[in-house]
């Protein structure tokens, strides 16, 4: 086809076109699949749902409600504490295995293997060996206390106690995923920057910090940012919990993901739930902004 003496069809519209075509699927997927029940979410918050086709419209009522409710305000102070003590764990547990794995020793695939191999278990599965291993008296981290004659606790039925073992446990979940993602991140730098360094007589300590980390920063942007959503409302906050310690004891790992499944699912409180479904959601999406705007999309140049 010629339009006014040119190629209509050039190279650069077929391979727009193609890209298009591929990507289409994905669109009709997101529109489905999220965006329309996002939209569907954030009305039904407006309702007063029972959960056997009753609608009842109630303006901000939920969102009132919420504000009254001493539980959801606990989950969200649990939740922070959650968030503030996973994504640092996270990072730092993952950056460190990354450089481990990263150093030229025997069986180099194998420890990278190892590490990484406790992602691809089910979670549910992973909660409940956790659970017999943390469970009171007879729990395998209580024999081996007693062992060494130290005094075994209630690791899961101790309010001070519950929430960091979950964090300690969801940390050793997830650190494998992340030690890959800081792992492609470092070998993304190149070797003559540290031979250099060398050279130059820099110690191990300084080449980490004014070569490793300022390169690395686009990954830590990464990791950052998605450890946070994963914190708030990923599925290891739902499920671990669900299966280790029901939100208790006293409502003390109680995360609002869960305290959220809660009431839509075990008191019928559809219109409440998706009301502060839709506020978890607009949180994530200002933190989510504030972080792009603080790092310019991880490249944190300070021109």
């Amino acid at each position: 086809m010629q339009q006014a003496g040119r190629v209509f069809w050039t190279r650069s519209r077929k391979e727009t076109l193609a890209a298009w075509l591929f990507i289409f699927p994905d669109c009709i997927g997101l529109l489905v699949f999220v965006a329309i029940p996002m939209v569907l979410a954030l009305s039904l918050g407006f309702f007063s749902v029972d959960g056997f086709g009753g609608y009842r419209f109630v303006g901000l009522a939920n969102y009132n409600r919420m504000l009254r409710d001493p539980l959801f305000m606990k989950s969200l102070g649990v939740t922070v504490v959650y968030v503030l003590c996973l994504v640092p764990g996270l990072y730092i547990s993952g950056l460190g295995l990354g450089l481990l794995v990263r150093q030229r020793i025997p069986l180099i695939g194998l420890w990278r293997s190892l590490f990484f191999m406790p992602y691809v278990v089910s979670l549910v599965v992973v909660a409940l060996i956790w659970k017999v291993m943390l469970i009171d008296k007879v729990g395998f981290i209580n024999r081996i206390l007693e062992l060494i004659g130290l005094r075994g606790r209630s690791w899961l039925g101790d309010p001070n106690l519950s929430l960091g073992a979950v964090l300690v446990v969801t940390i050793w979940f997830l650190m494998g995923y992340y030690m890959i993602i800081f792992l492609s991140g470092l070998q993304d730098i190149p070797r003559e920057y540290y031979e250099a360094a060398r050279i130059d007589g820099a110690s191990s300590w300084k080449m980490f910090t004014q070569i490793t980390l300022p390169l690395l920063r686009p990954t830590s942007f990464f990791v950052v940012l998605v450890s946070t959503v994963s914190a708030v409302s990923g599925s290891q906050a739902f499920d671990l919990i669900y299966v280790m310690t029901n939100g208790g004891p006293a409502n003390s790992t109680s995360l609002v993901i869960f305290y959220i499944y809660q009431q839509a699912f075990k008191f019928n409180s559809y219109g409440y739930a998706a009301a502060m479904a839709s506020v978890v959601v607009v949180v994530l999406l200002g933190m989510s902004v504030v972080l792009f705007a603080l790092t310019r999309g991880g490249r944190f140049h300070l021109q």
